[in-house]
């Protein structure tokens, strides 16, 4: 089962009463938003060369396809981090972990993480050497990045039981699998959208452990209703906190009692996620304290 550190909120909508980082405004903002913009130009061009000369030479390089796989899923992994350094010198985000460690030599595993902005699979994978995720299929017709969706071992989001087959055999290869479970990202006001149950049927079904990793942000930016250009005028501070593993042989798993299964552990999931997040961000809490100390008595 999951363990959860915290007692619940009793709905899915943040404590709002959080001090916020300073916001750039007019002029200021100006040099922020040019960077910002100018590393989603670097990402999505370095994507399109990649997939053209990088990704296809390490793909057919010598080696069991499992070995030319993992080349190159090491080498996206490294051009994500360099994206996110990218955007962590332009003041977008500045991204802090707890217990990195067990998201680096952990292999077969389902990760699944909340998905509060629009590069939260980006910083994931550049954490972690050995990912793949499950893609929509509209986007393997993206000339930007279809080279680098074949050539790392990515997943096409089609029909449920060839999901499932192409989901066990990268989980038999070692490769742990990135799967968000509110299937978009969260809405601006709740902790998480409600959680779908695909992870959970994935992890049941392939007979899976699952990883947890909560992404905290102490602002909202880059969110689902918000434009890629929409660069966030004060930095999002991301803690990836990773959890203790979810072992699927805790459920009771037998011959036809699988969604059933798949079902609880998704209300586990949930829970532990609305536990985990009721508590805000360590930078708030720091500001807070600080804030306490300084004012007079």
């Amino acid at each position: 089962m999951v363990n959860s550190p915290n007692s619940a909120p009793s709905a899915n909508h943040l404590n709002t009463n959080q001090p916020e980082a300073n916001k750039l405004t007019g002029l200021r903002y100006v040099p922020r938003w040019i960077a910002g913009v100018l590393c989603y130009a670097a990402f999505g061009l370095g994507g399109l060369l990649s997939s053209l000369t990088v990704l296809p030479i390490l793909r057919y390089w010598p080696g069991t396809p499992q070995a030319r796989t993992a080349r190159v899923q090491r080498t996206v992994s490294l051009m994500f981090k360099g994206f996110v350094a990218l955007l962590s010198g332009a003041g977008v985000i500045n991204v802090s972990t707890k217990n990195l460690h067990l998201l680096q030599h952990v292999q077969g595993h389902i990760v699944i993480a909340n998905h509060p902005t629009l590069v939260d699979v980006v910083v994931l994978i550049s954490l972690m050497p050995n990912a793949g995720c499950i893609v929509k299929q509209g986007l393997w017709r993206n000339p930007f990045i279809r080279g680098v969706l074949s050539s790392v071992g990515y997943i096409p989001n089609r029909s449920a039981k060839l999901l499932l087959q192409d989901c066990k055999q990268v989980l038999t290869n070692t490769t742990n699998l990135v799967i968000f479970p509110e299937g978009t990202r969260t809405l601006v006001g709740n902790v998480i959208n409600p959680f779908a149950r695909g992870a959970a049927n994935i992890a049941i079904r392939t007979k899976s452990d699952i990883l947890p990793v909560v992404l905290r942000t102490d602002v909202a930016g880059l969110t689902k209703q918000q434009a890629w250009y929409q660069i966030p005028r004060q930095t999002i501070n991301m803690s990836v906190e990773i959890g203790s593993r979810v072992m699927h042989h805790d459920y009771k798993i037998t011959q036809g009692n699988e969604a059933k299964m798949a079902r609880q552990l998704t209300r586990d999931l949930q829970q532990f996620y609305l536990n985990s997040l009721s508590n805000p961000i360590d930078s708030h809490t720091d500001k807070k304290q600080n804030n306490e100390l300084t004012q007079p008595n």
